[in-house]
């Protein structure tokens, strides 16, 4: 999975994703630096789905369990969140229940690969 991240970060970068929605688009060619970047002390770990009786508590918003969504410690920009990234010392985290959704757990775990290689090479990752 580290690989098709940096594979995609060489080929193209989309800064905005966040934001594509209100038609906020920022992307950039690819950067080839990325096939340089390793996954030396990047730890990677599931942490258990938050309940959906204390989603629906905190939010309002009602899911059943398993809710594929993890608590998302500041700075982020939202409460929960189905994965996350922080950044020095590189740590991914992202909801237990996505491990068997193979497809969509690969998609998931590629996206905040990305983010950590977009990081190493110090691109701006306030929209991602």
């Amino acid at each position: 999975m580290w690989r098709q991240a940096q594979k995609s970060v060489a080929n193209a970068i989309d800064l905005n994703p966040l934001q594509a929605v209100a038609g906020a688009v920022e992307m950039l060619p690819g950067d080839a630096r990325a096939l340089r970047v390793f996954p030396d002390q990047v730890s990677v770990a599931p942490e258990p789905d938050v309940a959906a009786s204390v989603l629906a508590a905190v939010t309002g918003v009602r899911r059943s369990n398993p809710t594929g969504l993890i608590a998302c410690p500041a700075p982020c920009s939202v409460g929960y969140a189905p994965a996350y990234s922080q950044y020095d010392p590189g740590r991914v985290r992202y909801a237990a229940s996505w491990e068997v959704s193979e497809s969509n757990f690969d998609y998931l775990l590629g996206y905040e690969f990305e983010n950590q290689i977009l990081f190493a090479l110090g691109y701006d990752l306030r929209w991602r």
